[in-house]
């Protein structure tokens, strides 16, 4: 497969996960149509870990945007889903599996001088007895959802509030 065949092939994985996502923000769909017609920018890909409870998220301290949700680029000949779980493992020490149904596509900017670009949110759910390791300087840890904390992205919190009690009716649905 060429170098171009192989960007198509995970351009195609980026829309049809957008379009499994179970949260659309920033129009995300419409712009992801729109930019397939012109070069991309890298694409973003991040992990919202939740405990079985859904009462916690796992974070990172971003020297620059603060607490985040494990994430970052997508590696030219990465799929999405692939980039969140290294990024994951990479910022977090956690190997797990991502669930099935992508939780969230958005467009965002993740620095001042870049281009907004596609980002696509995926789910895990973690016990909190499972130990974190991170990278130097960019610490991890457990956060209770209803508790702030410090972001440049200040919407993912009731993002990630919405999608955790999502899973959790899901799960009491499926219980009985």
């Amino acid at each position: 497969m060429s170098h171009g065949e192989v960007a198509q092939v995970i351009l195609d994985e980026a829309v049809a996960d957008a379009r499994l996502a179970t949260w659309e923000f920033d129009g995300a769909r419409a712009w992801l149509e729109a930019a397939r017609l012109h070069p991309m920018q890298p694409l973003a890909a991040e992990v919202w870990v939740t405990d079985p409870a859904f009462e916690h998220v796992v974070l990172v301290k971003h020297r620059v945007r603060g607490w985040v949700p494990p994430g970052g680029t997508v590696e030219p000949g990465e799929a999405p889903r692939t980039a969140a779980a290294r990024e994951l493992l990479e910022e977090t020490g956690l190997r797990t599996e991502l669930l099935p149904e992508p939780a969230a596509a958005a467009v965002r900017s993740y620095r001042a001088d870049w281009s907004p670009t596609l980002g696509l949110s995926y789910a895990a759910v973690v016990g909190r007895d499972v130990p974190l390791a991170w990278e130097q300087n960019q610490p991890a840890a457990w956060f209770r959802l209803d508790a702030a904390w410090d972001s440049v992205f200040p919407e993912d919190r009731e993002r990630i509030r919405a999608h955790a009690r999502l899973l959790a009716a899901g799960q009491a649905v499926g219980s009985h």
